[in-house]
C-alpha cells in the first residue's frame, strides 16, 4: 500500500533501526520505546492486522514467532512481552499487521 507507513519503512522509503530481516518480515526498533527493549516485527506482504489472517498468509505469522524467538535469544531476553492491536479502540496506530515484542521492564496486568 502506497500510503502505508511501515510499507515505506520495507521499501526503504523511510529509515529504521533494523534488528533483523530476511525475504518475509522486517524487525526494527520502535521509535517511541515503552521498554528498555522495544521493537517491531513485521511481514513484507502488506496484512492490516491479525483480524486479516488466513490460511494464505498464516505462514508468515508462524515465521515471525520463530523470528521473535530467534532475536529474544540473540538480544539475551528471557523474559518478554508480546503484543499486537487490532483496530483504533485497541491502538493499533499503523494498519499493517505488526508485533510489539518488550522487555527490560515488569509488565503489568491488565494491560491498558
Amino acid at each position: 500500500m502506497s500510503d502505508c507507513l511501515f510499507c515505506k519503512i520495507i521499501a526503504g522509503e523511510i529509515p529504521s533501526n533494523k534488528v533483523y530481516e530476511d525475504d518475509q518480515c522486517l524487525a526494527f526498533y520502535d521509535i517511541d520505546p515503552q521498554a528498555p527493549t522495544h521493537f517491531l516485527v513485521i511481514p513484507k506482504a502488506h496484512i492490516g492486522s491479525v483480524a486479516e489472517v488466513n490460511g494464505e498468509n498464516a505462514a508468515v505469522v508462524a515465521h515471525i514467532f520463530i523470528v521473535i524467538a530467534q532475536q529474544c535469544k540473540k538480544l539475551g531476553l528471557d523474559s518478554y512481552r508480546v503484543v499486537s492491536n487490532i483496530g483504533d479502540q485497541a491502538g493499533q496506530s499503523v494498519p499493517h499487521l505488526h508485533f510489539h515484542v518488550l522487555s527490560g521492564r515488569d509488565m503489568t496486568w491488565p494491560p491498558g
